[in-house]
């Protein structure tokens, strides 16, 4: 099997987190500089077998979508031009910030590492993509 990749958009940074290959262990993998994102993307997909890519839906709570989905409708385009052989589906992200603090907290992170905006993306890509697993269960 190929390795799911999941996406937490961000228009500084980018949270990262892969599959193993079995499809069974949600991961984060890194925070990438966004304006390098696609060039990490294409990198990474040379290397690695990825089956599927899922990148985060933010909402507003009324269901309507955010603010910055403005800019990840930009990104799917370029990613759609850059590596068009796999396929992206899309996952409901909100509350994954919030979440992905307070697992920090619930982890014994101390002040300094929670203030890290880069860990917190990482850790938001980890849920996106457990709830995606979640949801295929």
């Amino acid at each position: 099997m190929a390795r799911i990749l999941a996406i937490d958009y961000g228009t500084k940074r980018t949270g990262l987190a892969v599959t193993d290959e079995l499809q069974i262990i949600a991961s984060g993998l890194t925070t990438v500089d966004t304006p390098k994102l696609l060039l990490f993307l294409k990198d990474y997909c040379e290397k690695e077998n990825v089956a599927t890519i899922v990148v985060g839906e933010p909402k507003q709570m009324n269901n309507e979508a955010s603010e910055s989905e403005v800019h990840i409708q930009a990104f799917l385009k370029k990613l759609s031009e850059t590596i068009p052989h796999i396929p992206v589906e899309r996952v409901d992200e909100r509350f994954t910030s919030k979440i992905a603090f307070q697992s920090m907290i619930t982890g014994g992170l101390k002040k300094k590492q929670r203030a890290n905006k880069a860990l917190i993306d990482e850790i938001s890509a980890t849920i996106i993509l457990q709830t995606y697993l979640d949801g295929k269960k």
